[in-house]
């Protein structure tokens, strides 16, 4: 039993009277202020914990809140009857709490966590290798030796490196003379919409009758006005105009509202 109740840590708090009492007493006052007392001397330890997740992108406060949310309730469930150090139970509890809150909120975007799980292999795999002396980047084959896993399922897990934390927009490329990322992005050409609605209209424009074509083509081609147009037939501009009118409405109704043309029903 004492052996087991040994503190691993030096400077762990020795908080074992005070547990053995909470047990004792009744919900109060009296009570309340061991927990209280029991939570501060081991928020250091909580807080050391939160050091080694420093690399996962969130921010030591928030990793530091996490910690302590974690020693709340490793105080809380602990059973001192039970004959265990209450190290024993509250650094797997911290742990557990702090990598739960990395897996839900520390991805920028959200993978499966058998992904994320790939991914901490990979890491542990990589960080080991560099240990013994390995080459800066070894193989997914290396990788997959040291780590028991396919190479397939390590090609996963860097996969996943890639999406924990993305890069701001104004993150300056290399190589691009410095640029700002959102400069080398592409955007979007509006002329593709009009590929898509010329492709769509050139065989109801092959149907019109051939002075409505000339129309069309001398007024939004040749910019032609309307008087011009019609002193090349020999017709008024108001009837131009009412050529105009007519036949855009035209092409509009055949075109549909999908911009795809309508099919006309075969005459029966």
């Amino acid at each position: 039993m004492a052996q087991t109740m040994r503190r691993r840590n030096r400077d762990a708090p020795d908080t074992a009277d005070s547990f053995a009492r909470m047990a004792e007493l009744p919900a109060g006052a009296e009570r309340e202020r061991l927990r209280q007392d029991v939570i501060a001397a081991w928020l250091p330890m909580a807080e050391r914990i939160s050091l080694r997740f420093r690399s996962s992108g969130e921010s030591p406060a928030d990793l530091r809140q996490v910690a302590a949310l974690g020693l709340v309730n490793a105080v809380d469930r602990y059973d001192p009857r039970l004959g265990h150090a209450f190290e024993t139970f509250a650094v797997p509890t911290i742990v557990g709490e702090l990598k739960r809150h990395i897996r839900d909120h520390a991805w920028s975007l959200h993978i499966p966590r058998r992904d994320q799980e790939l991914r901490t292999a990979v890491r542990s795999a990589q960080a080991a290798l560099g240990q013994r002396g390995a080459r800066s980047r070894p193989s997914p084959a290396e990788l997959a030796a040291e780590c028991g896993l396919s190479e397939d399922e390590v090609r996963r897990g860097l996969a996943a490196e890639g999406v924990h934390n993305t890069l701001s927009l104004d993150h300056p490329v290399l190589g691009a003379d410095d640029l700002p990322l959102a400069d080398t992005l592409g955007g979007l050409d509006r002329a593709l919409d009009l590929v898509v609605d010329r492709q769509s209209l050139k065989p109801l424009l092959r149907a019109l009758p051939e002075r409505e074509k000339y129309v069309l083509y001398w007024r939004f081609f040749g910019n032609l006005t309307q008087k011009q147009i019609g002193a090349r037939l020999g017709v008024s501009q108001m009837q131009i105009s009412r050529i105009l009118s007519r036949t855009c409405a035209r092409l509009r109704d055949e075109l549909g509202p999908a911009g795809t043309p309508q099919r006309t029903p075969a005459p029966g």
